[in-house]
């Protein structure tokens, strides 16, 4: 072979294996590239996750404030006993059977992604770590669940009788109507619950979470019965007014602030959908608040504060199941309707219905929240989430699927907590003697005062 032969044929080899190495140098980065990112991503949807978590769980100390504003001293701190262990009794709960109930496969199949308790699951790799975080951000709004029961059945309830429905409601109630609307956020199709299947949209958890409350805090206090003074011989009802407005404002504030984990964090992904959702959450909150504040204005001649800081609350939970479908217009009026509609729920619970709710929370929490839900049918917009509303164009569909959602909902929640708190009051008793509502539940359920040394509950 002559030379110019041989070059050429080295020039030949030269370039391919020029060109594979610079194809391989190409490629290997690229890959490497793409798996940075994602494991970047899952880095960062997992801390976006805990720092919604960590909001969330604060909330737990907003609605004790709340709860604590709006009742009277004497019961301060039965007050805030039941509000962490809401959160102590309710996580425990949620772990080892709750979440597997909630997000574990239909009943023929095996329940929980990774069984009961997270047996098996380990923070060696990815998926264990998302497991565990994905866990405690759902522990945490079971909490909230739960946290709702005790405001609506404040300063009468039996202490020990309270942690039965505490772990019940988290173990039970919360958990399978929770598959129902949400079970798809873990195993994604296999494991969707019946009524997301039908196209039921609760983005956060009007009826998932703050209805399911409501409802089970209706059903205690009908049970119950009303406080001791709150209804005159011939019916008519008497405000027995919180002890502390200041301390319950700053408990709205709070919840206010922790409600952008509640909401933006639902996502469970660090993007750009975050933004707008704590857009339309703190908008509503805002129209609820005017809202309120001109209904009382209205009906009682003065703007009245308790129930302006309901409103904001009204808002908030109003706009959780359609943060992420409807647009900033919507939100506003969504609040705005809420605001209005908590001052008109909660004259109607006490004055009509005669059932004594010392906080409002059946009306915050339970109608606000299928109020909510029903008008993601209404309001969802195109170019946002993944529903268009009838307002939008998008048809009556969407609007009877949410109605049958809400509907389903108060049913088992109502249901099954009218069945519990009677069981309960048959088994063990659930209300607390005339003598011990009256020195008030401080001293007698936990042998302590609140206030030590500023006032002597021993009387009315």
């Amino acid at each position: 072979m002559s030379w110019s032969c041989r070059r050429s044929s080295f020039r030949t080899v030269f370039n391919t294996m020029w060109l594979t190495g610079a194809l391989v140098c190409a490629v290997l980065p690229t890959a490497a590239l793409a798996e940075s990112e994602s494991l970047s991503q899952g880095n960062a949807n997992i801390l976006w996750t805990l720092m919604a978590a960590f909001l969330v769980m604060f909330m737990q100390a907003g609605f004790a404030m709340v709860e604590t504003g709006f009742t009277r001293a004497k019961n301060a701190g039965n007050i805030l006993m039941k509000n962490v262990m809401d959160f102590g009794v309710g996580s425990i709960a949620f772990l080892f059977v709750g979440f597997a109930l909630m997000f574990g496969l239909d009943v023929g199949g095996v329940f929980g992604a990774s069984g009961f308790g997270l047996s098996g699951v380990t923070p060696a790799t990815p998926d264990g770590q998302w497991t565990l975080t994905f866990w405690f951000f759902q522990s945490v709004f079971c909490a909230t669940a739960a946290t709702i029961v005790s405001g609506g059945v404040a300063e009468r309830t039996k202490f020990g009788s309270y942690l039965i429905v505490s772990l019940v409601l988290s173990t039970i109630i919360y958990p399978i109507s929770g598959h129902w609307c949400w079970g798809s956020l873990w195993l994604g199709d296999s494991g969707a619950g019946w009524l997301e299947g039908m196209g039921f949209t609760d983005f956060a958890g009007s009826t998932v979470v703050h209805s399911v409350g409501g409802w089970i805090a209706l059903a205690g206090a009908i049970v119950l019965g009303p406080r001791i003074g709150k209804y005159s011989p011939d019916g008519k009802a008497k405000a027995i007014p919180g002890h502390n407005i200041p301390l319950a404002a700053l408990g709205v504030f709070i919840l206010w602030f922790g409600w952008f984990g509640f909401n933006a964090g639902s996502t469970t992904t660090a993007d750009g959908t975050i933004g707008y959702i704590a857009v339309n959450t703190s908008l509503a909150a805002c129209a609820g608040a005017i809202g309120a504040m001109i209904m009382a204005w209205i009906k009682f001649g003065k703007p009245d504060t308790s129930m302006t800081l309901n409103g904001v609350l009204a808002g908030l939970v109003g706009i959780t199941a359609g943060c992420y479908e409807v647009a900033p217009s919507g939100s506003i009026l969504i609040g705005l309707m809420a605001g209005f509609l908590v001052v008109l729920s909660v004259e109607f619970i006490d004055k009509v219905l005669h059932i004594d709710d010392p906080v409002g929370a059946v009306s915050v929490h339970g109608v606000c929240g299928a109020f909510g839900t029903l008008v993601v049918g209404l309001f969802a917009a195109p170019g946002y989430g993944d529903q268009v509303g009838l307002f939008y164009g998008g048809g009556i569909s969407l609007l009877l699927v949410q109605l049958v959602g809400i509907a389903v909902v108060f049913a088992w929640a109502f249901g099954t907590g009218l069945v519990l708190f009677k069981v309960i009051k048959a088994v063990c008793g659930i209300r607390v003697s005339e003598t011990e509502e009256l020195k008030g539940l401080d001293i007698t359920e936990h042998g302590m005062e609140s206030y030590n040394g500023f006032q002597i509950f021993t009387t009315e």
